[in-house]
């Protein structure tokens, strides 16, 4: 059998895929909100995973919110140096951010064995340090997840956005519905195991290229 092959310039790749992407979806029958589809579509592009156009959860006006705390100059704290890597960080810099990870930092490690706790924990506790406005992108270690809902819960620290997307199986999919109690917290959490620290960098994109 003859296989054929689609005669695309690279530089028109992207484009082709997300073409198809929709033409697919809209096979399947989905329509995405105006709004919501770019994030979408960019974790069905990353992935491949049609899952995402169902099971990713956004609080109400999260991804405005989002935009507006990028404008204003926020910042991302991410929990893996690879989804620190995958974010465009010349794109954020643009409007005044930058994007941290604190997972490798010594102090982070020195306090997470003082405590008997984990680096993830160690590292959103670091976090509540900084003096600016933040955007969470948790895209691996779910402990980190749940530390962050409860420096949350405890008033310690008022996130623009919690992205919510750690990959597994303990307590990930528990974590993520921590996330979705959250009334005043801002959110996109892709509900189930799924996730990762390409999807978490992929949203942040996603909200960086449509502003």
């Amino acid at each position: 059998m003859a296989i054929e092959l689609e005669n695309v310039l690279p530089s028109e790749i992207e484009k082709r895929s997300f073409e198809i992407i929709t033409e697919e979806l809209t096979q399947n029958g989905i329509v995405l909100d105006p709004e919501k589809a770019p994030v979408i579509k960019r974790c069905i592009h990353t992935s491949a995973d049609f899952d995402y156009a169902q099971n990713l959860v956004f609080s109400e006006n999260a991804i405005a919110r989002a935009k507006e705390a990028i404008r204003n100059g926020a910042s991302i704290v991410t929990d893996t140096q690879m989804g620190r890597s995958g974010i465009n960080k010349k794109r954020l810099a643009q409007y005044g951010g930058q994007v941290y990870c604190f997972m490798s930092d010594e102090d982070v490690a020195e306090k997470a064995k003082r405590d008997g706790t984990t680096r993830a924990v160690a590292s959103m506790e670091k976090a509540c340090e900084l003096d600016e406005k933040l955007i969470f992108a948790i895209g691996n270690a779910p402990t980190a997840l749940i530390h962050l809902y409860e420096l949350i819960r405890a008033g310690k620290i008022k996130p623009e956005l919690v992205i919510g997307v750690p990959v597994g199986f303990v307590n990930v999919i528990q974590s993520k519905e921590l996330i979705l109690e959250l009334s005043d917290t801002p959110y996109i959490v892709a509900r189930g195991r799924k996730g990762g620290s390409n999807i978490v960098a992929c949203i942040c994109n996603a909200l960086l290229y449509n502003l």
